[in-house]
């Protein structure tokens, strides 16, 4: 469970994106009664603010159903859109979480470059070693000297080892070495970083099935996770984003980064009515404790201010 100082973050980070669907809200409600044309309005200001077609359609469905042509205020309005917003959301809250009978568990992290994939796996990394957990980060990015830099300075910071490599290394190499590495020290965890050149889909699909086959040549259940990072900011871009790597890797679970910089943050309403995949954790700005567990009903109340 999130605490309320994290709370607060989040209600600060979401308040663009609060303030891009209550100002939609109070628009449509100028009649007070929510009859058709009230109701189509409210659609387009749900849409509008990037939760999609489906949940917008979902909600005004159960609009209908309980308000229609009733006379309703505008906190009667947002806190049945809160309920009807954790309701898609809370199906796919959920932690993600280790089996301790593995050793290690292995966690492949996928995302377009620049979503803030390193610094996921590195708060993530601190997160666990907090718990008394030892994990161990690759550098999959093999092309990028910053995000190797990056995440060996996570790696200090946490205590846990980078197996990082050469410019240009096989990052398929890389990832068994440190799976060897993980198995002969009993390491808990095994986080991965990889590349993210979506320009070179078939490059990029390649290699991220490599290190999936090199993986399973040492551990058949190998990644045991297979956590994608999207950016808030990139609103509607993060739905066509999910499409693309779940035709890559079979995605397991979703963090969402960069809420606190978006006014796009309805867009994890499409995301949970659209795939359904797990929602782990969202991030609200850059120190760690800013990424947390997801909790529907927190983000819900925090997109509508009830």
């Amino acid at each position: 469970m999130a605490s309320s100082g994290f709370f607060s973050r989040l209600k600060e980070g979401l308040a663009r994106s609060k303030q891009k669907l209550t100002s939609g809200i109070a628009g449509v409600l100028t009649r007070r009664k929510l009859d058709e044309k009230a109701l189509e309005e409210l659609e387009e200001a749900l849409i509008a603010a990037d939760l999609g077609p489906a949940a917008a359609a979902k909600i005004i469905a159960d609009f209908r159903k309980t308000r229609f042509n009733k006379d309703v205020s505008e906190e009667e309005v947002r806190a049945q859109l809160a309920e009807d917003i954790a309701a898609i959301l809370a199906p796919v809250a959920r932690p993600l979480e280790l089996d301790p009978a593995r050793k290690p568990n292995v966690i492949l992290v996928v995302g377009v470059n620049g979503t803030g994939k390193t610094t996921t796996i590195g708060k993530l990394a601190l997160f666990w070693k907090e718990q008394g957990l030892s994990p161990i980060l690759v550098a999959g990015d093999t092309f990028r000297a910053a995000a190797v830099e990056q995440l060996q300075i996570w790696g200090e910071r946490v205590g846990a080892p980078v197996i990082a490599g050469p410019p240009g290394a096989d990052p398929a190499g890389l990832a068994f070495d440190a799976l060897s590495k993980a198995k002969a020290e009993g390491r808990d965890v095994l986080l991965i970083d990889t590349a993210g050149r979506l320009h070179n889909k078939r490059a990029l699909m390649e290699e991220l099935q490599k290190i999936i086959r090199v993986l399973r040549k040492q551990d058949a259940t190998a990644p045991h996770s297979v956590l994608l990072v999207l950016d808030a900011t990139t609103g509607q871009n993060a739905i066509e984003q999910v499409r693309v790597f779940k035709e890559m890797v079979d995605v397991t679970g979703i963090v969402v980064t960069k809420l606190d910089g978006s006014a796009r943050g309805g867009v994890v309403v499409a995301l949970a009515e659209g795939f359904g995949l797990p929602l782990h954790a969202v991030g609200v700005g850059e120190k760690a404790e800013d990424l947390r567990p997801f909790d529907a009903l927190e983000f819900a109340r925090g997109l509508v201010e009830v």
